[in-house]
This record gives C-alpha cells, sequence and structure tokens, in this order.
C-alpha cells in the first residue's frame, strides 16, 4: 500500500494500475508524527532550560554563562518510559547525523542505545553550528563542529539525573554511577532515567563537566546501524516532498527557458480550464527572471496545467551561454595574467631536464538529488511557517521574511529529512524558499489562504540551475630526473561560487575565490604559481559535494601520475617520498589502502591495471587504490579499495557508506553523459536519460578500511570523493599509455 500519497499526486492511469487503497495506514502515525505530538503533549521530560529567549528555567533564572546551544533542554527529553529522544542540529540528508550525533550524545549521558531516537531541529537559536555561529549543514562539519557540543549536553544531562537521584536517596551523588540509561545507588539502590527526569529537569544545570576518556567509549566507534535505516528501507521515511497540512495545494512553476529571462505574454486559458487547477499565478523569479505558477489539488493536474500554458519570453536582454563558445572563450583566457593565488620562480621551466605540458577540461554538474527541491508555506495575518529540507534553516528564514513583508523572528522553520543535495540545499539565495513564498503570497492575495506546496520535477532540478562550474586548467611543469618539481605554473579558469553570497567576504581575497583553489599543491611541497580567473557567465553555479576539490584532486593526482611514469618510478613510492614525514595521515591512509588492496604483491588479470589518488579535504584523508581495464572502448572500475584517515570514526559504519556514496559520485564525473551543456543559453538535459548517473551494473567492488585514532574527528560526507576519478584515470593511463585530460573520460 502506498502511505501519504493524495490520488492527485499521479496521472489517472497510474492510479489504477497500483490499485490505490485510500482507507488508511493501519499502522497509524508516521514516527515523525508522533514525535511532534509527544513533544507538544508533554510525553517526556527535557532536562535543563534555554537561555532567554528561547524559553526560560523551570525557576525562572536562566542557565548562567551557558548559550541555548550547550543546554540540554533543546536537545534530550526523557519519556517515562525511559525512552530518550535527542534532535539533532543539522540537516539529516543521508549522512548519517541522525545517529551520529545521538551516539556522541548518548555515549556521555550513559544511556540505552535501544532506547534511543532521534528528531529534527529547527531554526531556533540552540541549533546554531557551535562553531561557525550561523544554522549550517555543509562543509563536512556536522560531526566534526558538534562532537565535543554533543558529548557536553550528555554529560550535563548526566549530571543532572545523578544529582536528582541523589536528593531523592539522600545519599552523596560520589556514590552513584550510571550504566544503560539507569543511576545506581549504595544497597542496591537503582532507577532509571525516565523515572528521574522530571526531578533531574528543575534542577541547575551544570556549566562544566567531566568527559569520558575515549578508552572507556562503549557506544561512540563501534558500528551501528543508522536509527533511520529501518524507515527508509521500508519505504515509511517522511521527506520534504511527503508534507501534507489541511487544505494544502500543491504548485508547480514555468521557469525561463534561458536564466533570467522575463515574459512578455502569458495565455492561461487552456490551464485554468484543467480540472483541479485552482490559479495561474505571475510570480518574480530568481536572478531578476519571472516564472508562472500552477496551483491545484494535487502535483499532476498542477504539472498537466502548466504544460497547457502558453508563454513568450524576452530573452533579448540576458546572455545566452553557449557551451562550446564559453570553453573557447576560456581557454583564451587560461593565457592571459590574471590574479594569482599562491606565486614562485618559474626560472627554472626554460632549463628543466623534464618537462610537461596538460590542459583539463570540467564541465557543469548538477547535483540530481534523489528528492526534488521542495518547499510548503504556510502563511497567516503577521506569521509564516515553513517546511523544508534546507541545509540553512536561519539563512532561508531571513530570505523568506524578506520575501514575505515579515521579521525573521515571524518566520518558523520546520526543518525536514531530505532525499539528498550534495550543496544544492544551501543556497546564498535560497532560490527555491524564496520562489516558494512567493507563489505562497501570490496565492494569498488571489484568495486562496491554504498552505501552498511548491514542488520541483526532474526536470526543473536538473534544468534549474546552480551547478558545479565548468573549469578549465591549464599546467606547465618541469622536473628532474628523479621527478623532484622544479617549478609548476598553472592557471584555474571558472566561475566564482561564492562571489555574491555571505562568504565572499571572507573567502575572496585579491580576486580569488578560495574554494576554487583549495586541493592545490598541498600537501606536495612544490614550487607553484597559481593564477586564477573567475569570469562571469548567466549560468548559476554553486558548490557541489566536496567542492574545489572535485578538479583540483583530479589535477594533481594524475600530473603526479604522469611524472611518476616518466621518470619512470612506483606511484605509491613516489607519493611516500613527496609526503616525507611531514604527513603522516596521509602515508597512513595510503599505506593501509596499498595494504588491504594486495598492491604490489598480487597479480592483476589479463588487461587490468592499478590506479592510485589521495587526497585531503575537510582535514580527512582518503586514498584510494583501484584496479580497472578498458573494454570494448569504454573504461570499467572493477575494485576499489579505500584507506579513511578521519581521526575517530564516531560510527565506522557511516563512514563506509559515506565513502561508497561519495565515491560512487566521484565515478558519475567520469561516465559518458555526466555533463550539463548549454545550447543558446538553454540546458540540454533534462533528466536521467541525458544525465548520466551511475548504475547499480557501474558499481565496483568495494572495501572500506579506517585508520584507528582517537582523535577529535574530521568531516566525512564529501572527502571520499575528489580521489576516486583521478585514481580511476591513473590506471585507465597505464593501461592506454595516455592521460585522461577530460572529464567525463574520453578515450577515443
Amino acid at each position: 500500500m502506498l502511505r501519504n500519497i493524495d490520488a492527485l499526486e499521479m496521472p489517472r492511469a497510474l492510479q489504477h494500475l497500483l490499485g490505490r487503497d485510500q482507507a488508511g495506514d493501519a499502522n497509524g502515525l508516521p514516527r515523525r508524527s508522533f514525535l511532534k505530538l509527544a513533544g507538544a503533549g508533554g510525553a517526556g521530560f527535557a532536562l535543563g532550560a534555554f537561555s532567554q529567549p528561547a524559553a526560560a528555567q523551570a525557576d525562572g533564572q536562566p542557565a548562567s554563562g551557558l548559550k541555548p546551544t550547550q543546554q540540554p533542554s533543546a536537545f534530550v527529553q526523557i519519556a517515562p518510559n525511559g525512552e530518550v529522544t535527542v534532535t539533532i542540529n543539522r540537516l539529516e540528508f543521508g549522512q548519517g547525523v541522525q545517529t551520529g550525533l545521538p551516539m556522541i550524545l548518548a555515549e556521555e549521558l550513559d544511556a540505552d542505545w535501544r532506547m534511543v531516537r532521534s528528531r529534527n531541529g529547527s531554526g531556533d537559536a540552540a541549533y546554531l553550528d557551535p562553531m561557525f555561529g550561523i544554522h549550517l549543514t555543509g562543509g563536512s562539519h556536522s560531526i566534526k563542529n558538534s562532537f565535543t557540543q554533543y558529548r557536553e549536553l550528555g554529560a550535563r544531562s548526566r549530571a543532572m539525573l545523578l544529582s536528582a537521584a541523589a536528593a531523592r536517596w539522600n545519599v552523596d551523588m560520589s556514590t552513584l554511577r550510571t550504566r544503560a540509561g539507569m543511576v545506581l545507588g549504595p544497597a542496591g539502590r537503582k532507577a532509571g532515567y525516565g523515572e528521574l527526569a522530571q526531578d533531574a529537569m528543575a534542577l541547575p544545570v551544570p556549566e562544566k563537566v567531566t568527559l569520558k576518556d575515549p578508552k572507556d567509549f562503549r557506544i561512540i566507534g563501534k558500528p551501528t546501524t543508522r536509527l533511520d535505516a529501518r524507515a527508509k528501507s521500508s519505504g515509511r521515511q517522511d521527506f520534504g516532498i511527503d508534507m501534507r497540512l489541511p487544505g494544502q495545494l500543491t504548485a508547480v512553476v514555468a521557469r525561463p527557458p534561458v536564466f533570467g529571462a522575463r515574459l512578455t505574454s502569458v495565455d492561461d486559458s487552456a490551464a485554468r480550464a484543467i480540472k483541479g487547477v485552482k490559479a495561474v499565478l505571475r510570480i518574480p523569479g530568481d536572478r531578476g527572471g519571472e516564472g508562472v505558477a500552477v496551483v491545484a489539488d494535487g502535483y499532476w493536474p498542477a504539472k498537466q496545467g502548466r504544460d497547457a500554458l502558453k508563454l513568450q519570453w524576452n530573452t533579448s536582454s540576458v546572455e545566452k551561454v553557449d557551451s562550446e563558445r564559453l570553453l573557447a572563450e576560456f581557454r583564451d583566457l587560461a593565457g592571459q595574467p590574471g590574479p594569482r593565488a599562491f606565486d614562485a620562480d618559474m626560472a627554472p621551466l626554460a632549463t628543466a631536464p623534464q618537462r610537461l605540458e596538460a590542459e583539463f577540461v570540467f564541465p557543469y554538474l548538477a547535483h540530481a538529488p534523489m528528492e526534488p527541491l521542495n518547499c510548503t508555506v504556510k502563511l497567516s495575518d503577521d506569521r509564516a511557517e515553513l517546511w523544508v529540507g534546507t541545509q540553512s534553516p536561519g539563512l532561508d528564514a531571513s530570505a523568506a521574511a524578506g520575501v514575505l513583508g515579515l521579521k525573521p523572528e515571524q518566520v518558523t522553520m520546520h526543518v525536514q529529512t531530505a532525499g539528498g543535495g550534495f550543496g544544492r540545499r544551501f543556497v546564498g539565495s535560497s532560490d527555491y524558499v524564496v520562489e516558494a513564498c512567493a507563489v505562497a503570497r501570490a496565492a494569498r492575495a488571489a484568495g486562496l489562504g491554504v498552505p501552498i506546496r511548491t514542488l520541483w520535477s526532474r526536470e526543473d532540478d536538473i534544468k534549474g540551475g546552480y551547478y558545479r562550474p565548468l573549469h578549465v586548467h591549464r599546467a606547465r611543469i618541469g622536473f628532474d630526473e628523479r621527478g623532484n618539481v622544479l617549478a609548476w605554473d598553472h592557471v584555474i579558469v571558472g566561475q566564482s561560487i561564492l562571489a555574491g553570497t555571505v562568504f565572499e567576504q571572507f573567502q575572496v581575497k585579491d580576486g580569488v575565490d578560495a574554494s576554487a583553489t583549495e586541493g592545490m599543491r598541498k600537501p606536495y611541497d612544490v614550487p607553484m604559481r597559481l593564477t586564477v580567473h573567475h569570469p562571469k557567465v548567466n549560468v548559476p553555479v554553486l558548490w557541489w559535494r566536496s567542492v574545489g576539490s572535485t578538479h583540483t584532486a583530479y589535477v594533481m593526482e594524475t600530473l603526479l601520475d604522469d611524472i611518476a611514469r616518466a621518470t619512470k618510478q612506483d606511484p605509491v613510492a613516489y607519493r611516500m617520498r613527496l609526503f616525507g614525514d611531514k604527513h603522516p595521515r596521509h602515508r597512513a591512509a595510503l599505506q593501509l589502502a596499498v595494504d588491504k588492496s594486495g598492491y604490489g604483491k598480487k597479480q592483476l588479470p589479463a588487461g587490468r591495471a592499478w590506479g592510485v589518488a589521495v587526497h585531503e579535504s575537510f582535514d580527512s584523508v582518503v586514498a584510494y587504490v583501484v584496479e580497472a581495464s578498458v573494454q570494448d572502448g569504454k573504461p570499467v572500475l572493477h575494485r576499489v579499495t579505500s584507506g579513511v584517515h578521519c581521526n575517530l570514526a564516531v560510527n565506522p559504519r557511516s563512514v563506509e557508506a559515506q565513502v561508497q556514496g561519495a565515491a560512487l559520485m566521484g565515478l558519475s564525473m567520469c561516465l559518458p553523459g555526466a555533463a550539463i551543456t548549454l545550447k543558446d543559453g538553454v540546458v540540454e538535459q533534462s533528466n536521467f536519460g541525458d544525465f548520466a548517473v551511475p548504475r547499480i551494473t557501474d558499481m565496483p567492488q568495494f572495501a572500506v578500511h579506517i585508520v584507528p585514532s582517537a582523535e577529535p574527528p574530521t568531516g566525512m560526507g564529501e572527502p571520499g570523493l575528489p580521489p576516486l576519478a583521478p585514481a580511476f584515470a591513473n590506471a585507465i593511463a597505464r593501461i592506454t599509455g595516455k592521460p585522461v585530460r577530460d572529464l567525463p573520460f574520453k578515450l577515443a
């Protein structure tokens, strides 16, 4: 039985085919709805209290010296039956924070893991990133930045429970201990956390707590099945796209074929005649453009209405980008002077014993998450509520307030679990949220005072912009017979993803966007002159999983392999020599991958070759040793062995999943058809039929190995992506004798 889907969401033929049962769900409320009702109905007790203005302590006194991000009340709720619900301060969109963060808190709380649950946070101040002070899920910062925060939240909660037990039993707190959700006392006394929670919540929140020694961890570091695994594997997980509110209508938007274009005429007579269509609304669009929203009582009539629109667009005042012409312009720009990220003496190029020159081309790429963009908006006279899977609820709330003529505090954000994002759900312009608010406002003005859910189709998502930018790299390298680099002259041409965003003032210096150059040179201490050009192009661009390292890692790791081959050196030994003693984490990750893969020891089947790459991003190092071949003129990836150094792995099972998922996304960059191209300003791709993604048949055998460490964890959402493509390319180059310079791979 299909759940939570209105009949009008599908074509009637498909409804009939599936034999939809509208009798109701025998299994009752979805779990998220239950948690919302439980939180509203007092089914559990929150420990501690918010600082003002979020809330007041039970005795009316705020906890001295503690920020909202440090107080347990926003994060821990213990039900009378001992069930512990942990609120996460991030968007869960596949990376596993809905399990990893509760593991950290439960460790210090000494909770019974079998009784731990999790739920999403909101736009409240308690859920700011404790390091950056903004609402943010990105940059692989979730576990890294909140590791100590969630440990302290758990430790404070435990201390309050111990204090409550000591008061109840009239004993010294030093005589008590905890174990798996129980407080244990002298003479065999014991009490479950659920019994003590109400008393504990009335106590002051301790400002200072003692944290466990990592050797005593019993939850952190253990391979753990995700708390949301059953819901997702059974199809019962609710995402933003599943949002249903009483009276809710659905909107789809006709957007301009060329970014920023405006309407000259609208004929909506056929659209309004379609059964179920409630309104056709002209709205402002992204980047100065316009759009037309069709509002209906389900997705299918809204889509049919949009298909029936007759629209004329004025594209004369906007740039019409052509991919082939743009590539030629970038190549020309690569030969011109420009801002420099680093500088070094290039005189040795003229006299170097060996030299190589290379040009690399990286296309625009779409994020293409499995759940397309969506946002549900409910308006009243002086308030707005938004239900959206967002990486930046604070930024989006502010943008929504601006569109709706409200103050940010009048906007409530309900963060929903999202079905992927890879950066697309954190946009400086808040484009899809702003659009949804514009639709809701126009609908209310037209007399539709009901919640409006704006949905993007797969085609909308792929054609809708904010891509990983097109880049051209050009390198000239001089080196000696031992592979020592004497001079490396490098140029990068590509749009800045930070220009015009809140991050520009911090990360764009002297005309160079730091996100475009991250990954260049490090960890290899080579004399490099790096010139950067950021042309302005009428194509919206954005970070893409692993940001600049998506292209810089490829360039660095394939060029190093070129040098190793030219000087007849083993690529692993060559890298190890370049690392020296300065980069022990790189050495450890690469050595682990080498040892586990059998590199250099086992004989590969005929036609196969080894490929190696290692790269650090977001403070984690991932090394790949791969086996690949060329079959019928096509590159084939057979086996991948990874060595990962992310310091302490909170949940090794999530680390494994992240590395595999990121590597598969890295593989997508290599496949034919994995590019976004434009002709006369129009994006040529529209769905997975013409924008390639890896299929299950493309997935190689995969093994993930983690370097043991007790140091505080580093990021893992993105570091698995960058080294996959260069490792694959290096294997192909060893087979064909020709380096692979363009992505997706071109072997002919």
